[in-house]
């Protein structure tokens, strides 16, 4: 069986490719859907454009791939807009596509179930307009929260300046509360782009950057260095993701601030993520 998701999220378009219990390969398509919702809780009509041309070119991918099945979903960008609804009826009106838009908390509990398989313990997700933290034990979820602030967010409003962003940071994640003790797993492009420049990654290898290991200060290490450097300086540093470049310090000091606040010292990172806990909850649902 082959069977393929998108996942729309507030930075990139990401495509998995899946047969017979294998994630074959993943693309990805940065499109900064959630650009500017910092400011404005509407969806840019440039943004929707260049998201529904890359959702077209996934959609391509798969009709090549031979998939029986594609599913797809849409995170922070689209439910926490205005004209996120009227996004999914466009993207339908073109494609035939349903598009299933996540709640936080749900975003949450697919981010652990593709992580971390059913094992105990925690996930952090730093995406472009929301970020997750969920902690699970014995197959069930003790935590599920999802606070609305993320790496695109976080340029949009603060900019690079390291006051500003802390204490924007600081009062966003307050949501968190009581983190229950756990070991962290990193998941999305923040913790694996972070994994590249610390181990200089070049090509971008995921079999390189899944089980890296970051401390929380070497992460506040890379969150200061990139937030000091001009674009073009970061652009020339070995395993940095040029898609990604003008955000990573901002999601590196969120990511920074969220272990703080869970009493984190140190994450693994996971190439596995809410792709494959979209596809496995769906796998499920096909078994009932």
């Amino acid at each position: 069986m082959k069977l393929s998701v998108i996942d729309i999220g507030s930075n990139s378009v990401r495509l998995l490719l899946w047969a017979d219990g294998c994630s074959l390969n993943k693309k990805i398509y940065t499109t900064r859907l959630g650009e500017g919702i910092a400011f404005s809780p509407v969806l840019r009509d440039q943004a929707m454009q260049r998201t529904s041309d890359a959702i077209g070119e996934c959609l391509r991918e798969t009709e090549k791939f031979g998939a029986e099945k594609t599913y797809a979903f849409a995170t922070a960008a689209v439910r926490g807009t205005e004209n996120g609804k009227d996004f999914v009826r466009a993207v339908f009106d073109r494609f035939g596509l349903k598009i299933d838009v996540l709640s936080g908390e749900k975003e949450a509990q697919l981010g652990i179930l593709g992580a971390l398989e059913g094992k105990d313990g925690g996930i952090v997700d730093v995406g472009g307009a929301s970020t997750e933290i969920t902690v699970g034990k014995d197959g069930k979820i003790l935590y599920a929260v999802s606070a609305d602030v993320g790496a695109v967010r976080l340029k949009d409003f603060c900019g690079e300046d390291v006051q500003q962003l802390a204490k924007y940071i600081s009062k966003k994640i307050s949501v968190f509360g009581d983190v229950p003790s756990c070991s962290v797993v990193g998941i999305g492009g923040t913790a694996t782009s972070l994994a590249a420049l610390e181990y200089e990654v070049e090509p971008y290898d995921p079999a390189l950057t899944h089980g890296a290991v970051l401390t929380r200060e070497r992460i506040h290490d890379w969150a200061l260095r990139l937030l000091s450097m001009p674009q073009e300086q970061r652009l020339k540093l070995k395993g940095m993701d040029k898609r990604r470049a003008d955000i990573l310090g901002g999601g590196a000091l969120l990511l920074y601030y969220v272990l703080q606040k869970m009493g984190a010292e140190k994450l693994s990172v996971s190439e596995k993520d809410n792709l494959e806990g979209y596809l496995l909850e769906k796998l499920g649902e096909a078994e009932k």
